[in-house]
C-alpha cells in the first residue's frame, strides 16, 4: 500500500477510471454484437448506434483511434457481407 498522500488518491482515481472504461467496453461490445446480428436486415439503426458507441469510446479514451477505425471497418465487413 502507499504511503504518500498523493499516490493514495491517485489509486482511488484510477480505480474509478476503471470502472467507468469498463462500462463502456461493456456497451461497446454489447452495440457491436447486436449490429452484427443485425446485419442482414434492412434496420440499420443498430449499425448507427454501434458505429456512435465506437467514436463515444475513442472521444472518452477509452479506444485509440486507430483501434477505431479498425472495430468500424470489421463491423462494415461484416454488414456488407450479411445483405
Amino acid at each position: 500500500m502507499a504511503n504518500i498522500k498523493s499516490q493514495k488518491k491517485r489509486i482511488l482515481t484510477n480505480a474509478k477510471a476503471a470502472e467507468r472504461n469498463r462500462a463502456v467496453r461493456s456497451e461497446l461490445k454489447t452495440r457491436v454484437k447486436t449490429a452484427t446480428a443485425s446485419a442482414g436486415s434492412e434496420d440499420d439503426s443498430s449499425m448507427r448506434l454501434a458505429m456512435s458507441k465506437i467514436d463515444r469510446a475513442v472521444s472518452k479514451g477509452v479506444l485509440h483511434k486507430n483501434t477505431a477505425a479498425r472495430k468500424k471497418s470489421r463491423l462494415m465487413q461484416k454488414i456488407n457481407a450479411g445483405s
